[in-house]
């Protein structure tokens, strides 16, 4: 894998990696696990999701996999027009004519920094695959909550199916290194002060790239300390989830994860 491009051909994919495909000219991509067999595990708002939820950004960008054509429908998957959540797809379906991508774990900070784009790799560790497609395969049945392009997308859930991470805040983003490099280049624009401290614009802009660039790492699931590790048979899949009411540091034993009574589902 390079700084530049992290592009695999088919053949190299394993079961248990993450994976993801750009979308609309490399504005965002969209992320998944590969279960074998050429199959994906991802996790989407669909066009289906009820108009008022998330952002505004979530009616403009839709995670999801296009559907095919209804009149010639995947031989594999069928018409996924209308499937949102967490779905199950053939390799063809996810990538929909985009190219293949895999997201590293556990890469230096030297080599994070080096990325130009977040959302294509992480400090953290990876689990080992078994679990990767154990936590996929139960979020398949479970669900994974509502989503949300800030705070639950489809690269938290391939994160979290990785390394089995919660953020445990409502003042950040989620696990998302696509997302927090969004709010990462906003905030190098408008918010630091040290933009006044240099008029030239090689200047400016190398200021605005270096909060970029630390904001991105600061944001990163394997440094940041308001994760904890939850695991999957007792995360309970609600709206919820995306606003947890918990805290803990990854340093801190595995524990479960207790969702509010009035949210809670009873399996």
């Amino acid at each position: 894998m390079g700084v530049f491009s992290n592009k695999i051909d088919r053949e190299q994919l394993k079961p248990g990696d993450h994976i993801y495909s750009w979308r609309q000219a490399y504005i965002y991509a969209h992320h998944g696990i590969y279960v074998g067999d050429a199959m994906v595990t991802h996790f989407t708002r669909g066009a289906g999701q009820e108009i008022g939820t998330g952002t505004v950004l979530d009616r403009l960008l839709v995670s999801s996999s296009p559907a095919r054509d209804l009149d010639n429908p995947c031989p594999k998957c069928g018409d996924l027009s209308k499937n949102e959540g967490v779905i199950s797809s053939c390799l063809d379906c996810f990538l929909y004519g985009g190219e293949l991508y895999l997201f590293e774990y556990g890469v230096s900070a030297a080599f994070f920094l080096a990325k130009p784009r977040g959302g294509t790799c992480t400090l953290a560790a990876s689990d080992p695959p078994e679990d990767v497609l154990r936590r996929a395969s139960f979020l398949l049945e479970k669900g994974f909550g509502g989503y949300n392009i800030f705070k639950n997308n489809c690269e938290d859930f391939a994160i979290y199916c990785k390394t089995g991470l919660l953020v445990f805040t409502n003042l950040s983003v989620g696990r998302s290194g696509q997302a927090a490099s969004y709010l990462a280049a906003a905030s190098a624009v408008v918010s630091t002060p040290l933009r006044f401290m240099t008029t030239s614009m090689s200047g400016l802009a190398a200021v605005g790239y270096g909060m970029y660039c630390v904001s991105r790492l600061v944001s990163d699931i394997g440094v940041r300390r308001d994760v904890s590790k939850v695991p999957v048979e007792t995360l309970v899949a609600s709206h919820s989830l995306s606003e947890p009411e918990m805290t803990g540091n990854i340093n801190e034993p595995e524990k479960t994860a207790e969702m509010p009574k009035d949210t809670a589902k009873n399996d």
